[in-house]
């Protein structure tokens, strides 16, 4: 990172060789003024009032306005003729708690970074004796033209500057607290308390800047030639206040469904949906898992076995010699029983009378078959006779 001072750190009778390097950045977004007719960008130049020559930036210097509008000059000369012991150096004054310092104070930080080899050891003893003592160094110093008053801190194993403004540049906050006498009920408190216990703490470092990132994206649409659609506005509730007990109850619900839903994370399409009820699993020990498991495989042996008994019971030979399948399943039967014994019976008594049947047919072709065959042999022996007769 590139150095915008150098100069020394004054510790009592230890001089600190530093160089002073931003630890900010800006990130926002700029924009430039152009004609809205033909695009073309305006520029601001630098026009004398008297004569409306337009000047350089050589042939420009400073001056103080007086309250009648009288212009004094004054030059750099001047400026460096001034007694400024804190020129080129950072000058402790004093060490307090960092409670002392009021944040309203604080304006840029800085990292004080050691300047050369020699100035390691100094760095390194004031750094520590800031972490051991718990406190912070008031110090003055002189940046871009004036004095500045500041605060050193130890930052992981740097020390950072802050730049503070002056106890009188720091305005008193009459006026801004709200005008009459407001009580609030304990009821009102203990939600406040619920709400913000809700809300809890945040990682700091995972806080950015929507707005910045929504400018963005309609920077790179405008430029591809999208078309941007309009943000639907918030409800913000135009800072009216109805009921303050159902506005911290409907906050602590919403608080809490956010929690919820930045928690349950998203479906494997990606996309929110709609939200489950989450219930937690029940842990078992590996012994308790291992007895479920021999128990699962018991009855499903068990059961295969009464499926197969069941099979075999289904399936039985008639007196005539044919087998007959029961129709239906296990279940069926013991849901139906009535129904099953009627079945049985009637397949019974089909199967006696199909038999009787089968008998009495048996024993009219057996007769026929005697018939015939007594009927023949007499008539062989009929002819046989005549024969011999005619002989």
């Amino acid at each position: 990172m590139r150095s915008i001072w150098n100069g020394a750190i004054s510790f009592g009778l230890v001089s600190i060789p530093i160089k002073l390097i931003n630890a900010t950045e800006n990130h926002s977004i700029s924009f430039r003024q152009i004609h809205l007719a033909d695009g073309g960008r305006i520029r601001y130049r630098k026009v004398c009032e008297l004569d409306g020559e337009e000047v350089s930036g050589a042939e420009t210097g400073k001056a103080y306005e007086d309250a009648d509008g009288t212009m004094i000059p004054i030059t750099d000369e001047d400026l460096a003729q001034l007694p400024l012991p804190t020129a080129k150096t950072i000058e402790i004054v004093a060490f307090v708690p960092a409670d002392r310092i009021d944040p309203l104070q604080m304006e840029a930080a800085y990292y004080l970074s050691a300047n050369g080899v020699p100035a390691a050891k100094p760095y390194t003893l004031l750094r520590e004796a800031l972490k051991r003592s718990n406190r912070v160094a008031v110090a003055k110093y002189a940046l871009r033209g004036r004095e500045r008053l500041g605060m050193l801190r130890v930052v992981d194993d740097v020390i950072a500057l802050h730049g503070l403004l002056w106890p009188d540049e720091i305005r008193p906050p009459q006026d801004a607290a709200p005008d009459g006498d407001v009580t609030v009920r304990d009821a009102e408190l203990d939600l406040a308390d619920t709400l913000m216990s809700t809300l809890g703490e945040v990682d700091m470092d995972s806080l950015h800047d929507d707005y910045r990132e929504a400018v963005e994206e309609l920077v790179a649409a405008k430029a591809s030639g999208e078309s941007v659609l309009p943000a639907e506005p918030e409800d913000t509730g135009d800072g009216k206040v109805i009921d303050l007990i159902a506005a911290l109850e409907n906050s602590v619900r919403a608080a809490r469904k956010s929690r919820t839903d930045e928690g349950a994370g998203t479906g494997d399409d990606g996309s929110g949906g709609d939200m489950a009820d989450v219930h937690p699993i029940k842990k078992t020990s590996s012994k308790a898992s291992g007895k479920t498991a021999r128990t699962t495989e018991a009855a499903r042996t068990t059961k295969a076995a009464q499926s197969t008994e069941a099979a075999q019971k289904s399936t039985r030979r008639t007196p005539t010699g044919k087998t007959v399948t029961r129709s239906g399943s296990s279940t069926t039967n013991k849901s139906a029983p009535k129904s099953t014994g009627a079945k049985k019976s009637t397949v019974k008594k089909a199967t006696s009378k199909k038999t009787a049947a089968k008998k009495t047919t048996s024993k009219k072709t057996a007769a026929k078959q005697r018939t015939s065959s007594s009927g023949g042999t007499a008539a062989k022996k009929t002819a046989s006779s005549g024969k011999r007769t005619s002989a």
